[in-house]
């Protein structure tokens, strides 16, 4: 992708403000401009005072001394409040684009992530793209506005020396950043997929902790979380250390810009006053000040690149107008499939499944062999490497995504508790059930016990989402979840994973017999380890081996 492209992909995300960033940059310009006056008039209050005037004739000097002295922290302060209220409102802009488009967009992408990858994409990445508007916009363009007045001041005074200033500006303005923006590239990509590691690490620690420690696995995962860390501050630092050589050229353009001025001073001084040429030498030194943050500048834009080209993977926008799809059939529709599944990293399996309306599937095998990958192809959440799904033969691809998931809904064993109530956990099936029936749906699930205990009922705050519930509980609540949905197509990974087993079995039992818990017009399909051999429905079993090319 071009520049002019990041550029444009990157406003489109962050719809920053352009009043704003212009008051930002003005506030800045005034800061540093502030500073540099100051620079220049010090110089001429020292040299004049060095005359021994009449006092009165140094009384406004002094006021302007003062004056800049004070404006140059306000201003600053000022700048820094704009700069960061614009880059906050951009961050949430670009979240709520993301979280927009992740809605409205293919689920493909994103159930292929790890539940840590998104939250690093949705969290860190956001947040590097933002930062490009305090790190990197405002510093460029108050940067830009301070270079031109002070080689314009200087100018004035000598064009031979505003030659020299102007070289050792682009120097420390131009070449370094780039310098330093080139070095980082490759070094940036391997710390962001660090930190990218390290955060599916711990989530994967903080998600499953009782299972881990249960395994005797958790310090294991811990420590490869900790590893991760210190991976990505390696990184970090081999990334700083170019643009730590780059940080020192201004540094010696600076020096070199002071020679120039000493030099011309020194040709000039029989021609003008001494307070002329102590604004010369001492005007380079406060010039450089705003070009001091363009290395480091750079070095953000090449990391909000990155995160850019990162959230647009997950997230991408629509090319192009949506053309109209199908919407599913009110009823129950025949579900047919003859596929090779799985993910574009592996060597797919092949399956065939006929499902009629009110059919009861288990989809068997052991952990890690494909189940779940099946069950999210059935779903139309990921495509088939070859092959076609179809509900009453009309491809899964041919109906509107949205209302395809409201008829065909896959429900994972891992899906999100939320710290929020009872009741709210449970509407995000069907946001317009009654309490009657919320209730009506826990007590079939066996929660009716455990709901009856409850300080609130349906209104009590599960506080932490699934630390407040046992594995067990989590699983027949979310079962519960599944019960309520308006979907007739039911995909239920590892329903009851963590039950007891008399309970497990009772559990499938409900779930795979007619009506059951679904009643006889929905469609069930199960991925669950072992089928109890007195549970009487059709099977299919995975057993991971990959089909021939």
């Amino acid at each position: 992708m071009r520049k002019s492209d990041y550029a444009r992909q990157a406003i489109d995300l962050l719809r920053p403000r352009l009043p704003r960033v212009l008051a930002a940059i003005a506030l800045g310009v005034l800061s540093l401009g502030s500073a540099l006056a100051l620079a220049g008039v010090s110089a001429w209050l020292i040299t004049r005072a060095a005359q021994m005037p009449p006092v009165l004739h140094l009384s406004v000097a002094v006021v302007l001394v003062r004056t800049f002295a004070i404006s140059r922290g306000v201003l600053h302060y000022c700048e820094r409040l704009a700069t960061h209220d614009t880059a906050l409102r951009a961050a949430s802009t670009a979240r709520a684009q993301i979280y927009h488009r992740l809605a409205n967009g293919p689920a493909a992408m994103v159930v292929r992530l790890h539940s840590g990858e998104l939250v690093s994409r949705v969290g860190a990445d956001v947040d590097a793209l933002s930062d490009v508007l305090v790190r990197a916009v405002v510093p460029i363009g108050v940067a830009a506005v301070l270079a031109l007045a002070a080689v314009g001041v200087v100018g004035a005074i000598s064009p031979a020396a505003a030659t020299v200033l102007a070289l050792c500006m682009i120097t420390a303005g131009v070449i370094a950043p780039w310098l330093s923006g080139k070095a980082a590239a490759k070094q940036e990509k391997v710390a962001s997929q660090h930190h990218s590691e390290r955060d599916t690490a711990a989530m994967l620690a903080l998600e499953h902790a009782a299972e881990l420690r249960v395994a005797g696995v958790l310090p294991e995962v811990i420590a490869e979380s900790q590893r991760r860390q210190r991976d990505w501050g390696d990184a970090l630092d081999a990334a700083a250390k170019p643009a730590a050589i780059a940080e020192a050229l201004p540094t010696a353009a600076v020096a070199v810009s002071v020679l120039g001025a000493v030099l011309a001073g020194i040709t000039m001084a029989p021609t003008v006053a001494p307070t002329t040429l102590a604004v010369l030498m001492l005007l380079p030194l406060s010039a450089f000040e705003a070009t001091t943050a363009l290395p480091a500048a750079t070095v953000q834009l090449t990391r909000s690149r990155i995160a850019l080209r990162r959230l647009l993977d997950l997230a991408p926008p629509s090319s192009r107008p949506p053309r109209p799809r199908m919407t599913p059939p009110a009823a129950t529709g025949r579900l047919v499939a003859d596929v090779h599944f799985g993910h574009p990293d592996t060597l797919p399996q092949q399956a065939s499944v006929d499902l009629p309306p009110g059919a009861r599937l288990a989809v068997t095998g052991a952990s890690g062999v494909g189940k779940t990958t099946l069950l999210m192809t059935l779903a139309g959440l990921l495509p088939p490497i070859r092959g076609e799904v179809t509900l009453n033969g009309t491809a899964l691809a041919d109906f509107d995504e949205t209302e395809l998931h409201r008829t065909v809904s896959f429900f994972a064993e891992d899906a999100h508790i939320f710290a929020t109530t009872v009741r709210d956990n449970l509407l995000v099936a069907r946001g317009d059930c009654t309490d009657d029936e919320l209730i009506e749906a826990l007590e079939a699930v066996g929660l009716g016990g455990w709901l009856s205990g409850l300080p609130d009922g349906l209104s009590t705050v599960l506080v932490g989402g699934a630390q407040a519930v046992s594995a067990g509980q989590r699983r027949r609540l979310l079962l519960a979840r599944a019960v309520l949905s308006p979907a007739r197509i039911v995909l239920l990974d590892e329903p009851t994973e963590h039950l007891p087993a008399t309970d497990a079995d009772v559990v499938l039992r409900d779930i795979l017999k007619t009506p059951g818990l679904f009643g006889s017009q929905k469609t069930v399909v199960v991925a669950t380890h072992q089928l109890p051999t007195d549970i009487h429905c059709a099977e299919l079993a995975v057993t991971g081996v990959v089909a021939a090319a």
